[in-house]
């Protein structure tokens, strides 16, 4: 599908399509013959690409996450869901809750699709001061920003088929009552109008919006949630704009080491990310309470490069962040759909669709005169290690296998190490197994590129877009040393280089497990150190 927009197109027109698909799934499933086979099947399934780590649905299809907030201990997580099959369809907001971000329990599904339409992508805020008038008996509202997505409209050929609508919740997020008045934000005539984002602007005392709208954002201000003003535009003259903008978030974060705060835009688009499809780049500078303004060494960066993305692999998207995040923590926290517009819909699991990446700590670092939005897992996940082995260091002389599944389970591992005296030589990580399957990701010191290659990785025949290019970062600040971490559950990477300072995050399908985890390089001399592996158990 060339883009999510017309792939929303068609699942619209052919509804009735997805209801036929997902019975015949089901049906093919029988006709392999007994109820027992059928169970072996779906158990394959679950035990070589069920995720050990990472949230996914028990069942059916599942996209953007959406409405994340914290309260009372809980973190809540929201996201575009199709309970009726594992294809794209008329969109809910499942639920999922969890004490730390990472052991997550699904919830019934928060939010119905209604006669205004299919509920789409959004954001919720914990309006502490009861500034909507929702709450009742000093019970905190729980308030709820939505893109109502009226099909009618749309098959209509009208351009007004998307507004925005909020909802609210008197029991902490788990049931929630639509709003009377809906739509708050009604359509001017703007074709993609979407995903509303609110935040509370403590410098300027009210919540502000941020909405995509075509390939450019929307600020609107509100002092109560029910009526919001168009403060300003941002975007025509910035970024990549060969694609559709999606799922923005503004937020402000301190500069690491520095006594300032910036504020970040983040503007999901698709297509045209670095690699493919879909993507997420940002934006920094200055936010006043009407309008966002770019940093002038920001614009300097964007005049070189014309965009700066969050994540160079083609499996992190439409992100943000959380809400209500304690004063006392202090962290950005950021979670994004760990798939692709251009073979989501393909990948080769029949009882779920798609995994949420793990979620992240997002810091602002400033390098000399650039600006760099790093990424790294949240300190939770270390809560669930199992088993470490560390190797202070190891001599690669060209070939070395660093650890083998016979030591450790490959297919739920962390591996950190450090690379010093790098060469202008090209260094492969791989891991492998019997079958032939080969997923490697490395340094390219010569063209000054970090790539990651799933081009063998098992199965990649189901999309042609999928496994069509070697995915590819640049090294913006080479140096002889090097920080590598890296995460694998069963079907996904998420590699960290220099503390999250360049990320690459994709999703693969083995034949089998991964058996052993080597590197290649013609560098002799090569030593690895502060090597550190753990694996990870929730259960």
């Amino acid at each position: 599908m060339k883009n999510k927009k017309a792939y929303y197109g068609i699942h619209l027109l052919l509804i009735a399509g997805v209801f036929v698909f997902s019975v015949g799934c089901k049906n093919n499933i029988e006709k392999k013959g007994s109820k027992e086979i059928a169970a072996t099947e779906i158990s394959a399934e679950e035990q070589l690409y069920r995720p050990n780590f990472h949230f996914t649905p028990k069942a059916n299809w599942m996209n953007d996450p959406n409405g994340m907030f914290y309260f009372n201990g809980t973190y809540h997580l929201y996201y575009q869901y199709y309970p009726d099959g594992n294809v794209w369809g008329p969109m809910h907001w499942g639920h999922a809750t969890s004490t730390n971000m990472i052991a997550w329990e699904e919830e019934p599904i928060a939010i119905y699709p209604d006669d205004l339409g299919l509920i789409f992508s959004g954001s919720a805020v914990v309006d502490v001061n009861n500034t909507s008038g929702f709450g009742k008996d000093g019970i905190v509202p729980i308030v709820a920003m939505y893109t109502y997505h009226n099909m009618k409209g749309e098959q209509a050929g009208d351009l007004d088929f998307q507004t925005q609508a909020i909802a609210y919740s008197l029991d902490e997020g788990m049931t929630w009552v639509k709003y009377d008045k809906n739509p708050v934000i009604p359509n001017s005539g703007i074709k993609d109008f979407r995903d509303p984002k609110v935040i509370w602007d403590v410098d300027h005392s009210k919540w502000i919006m941020t909405l995509a709208a075509g390939d450019k954002v929307l600020f609107y201000s509100s002092l109560n949630l029910r009526e919001w003003i168009l403060e300003s535009s941002f975007g025509a003259a910035f970024g990549q704009h060969d694609g559709m903008w999606e799922c923005p978030d503004l937020f402000p974060i301190k500069v690491s080491g520095q006594d300032e705060t910036k504020w970040v835009l983040l503007v999901s688009i698709n297509p045209a990310a670095p690699n493919g499809g879909s993507g997420t780049q940002y934006f920094v500078g200055d936010f006043d309470g009407q309008k966002f303004t770019l940093d002038t060494d920001f614009k300097q960066q964007l005049q070189q490069d014309r965009a700066v993305w969050l994540d160079y692999g083609r499996d992190n998207y439409a992100g943000v962040t959380w809400s209500n995040i304690p004063k006392k923590d202090g962290r950005k926290l950021f979670i994004g759909w760990m798939s692709n517009w251009e073979y989501a819909r393909d990948v080769p699991t029949e009882t779920w669709r798609s995994a949420m990446t793990i979620p992240r700590e997002l810091k602002l670092k400033k390098n000399e005169k650039e600006f760099v939005l790093s990424s790294a897992p949240v300190s939770e996940l270390s809560k669930y290690v199992s088993k470490t082995i560390v190797k202070e260091t190891l001599t690669v002389n060209n070939q070395k296998t660093i650890i083998t599944q016979s030591e450790i389970d490959l297919s739920r591992v962390r591996i950190q190490l450090e690379m010093n005296h790098l060469k202008s030589d090209k260094y492969d990580f791989t891991f492998q197994n019997s079958f032939g399957d080969r997923l490697s990701f490395g340094i390219d010191n010569i063209k000054k590129q970090y790539y990651l290659n799933r081009q063998n990785s098992g199965k990649v025949t189901f999309s042609d877009k999928f496994a069509n290019t070697i995915s590819k970062a640049p090294i913006k600040n080479p140096s002889n040393m090097l920080k590598i971490e890296v995460l694998v559950d069963k079907t996904s990477i998420e590699v960290f280089y220099n503390d999250g300072e360049t990320i690459m995050t994709e999703i693969f399908f083995p034949n089998e497990p991964f058996e052993a985890f080597s590197i290649n390089t013609s560098d002799a001399a090569l030593i690895l150190e502060n090597i550190k592996i753990e694996e990870f158990q929730l259960n």
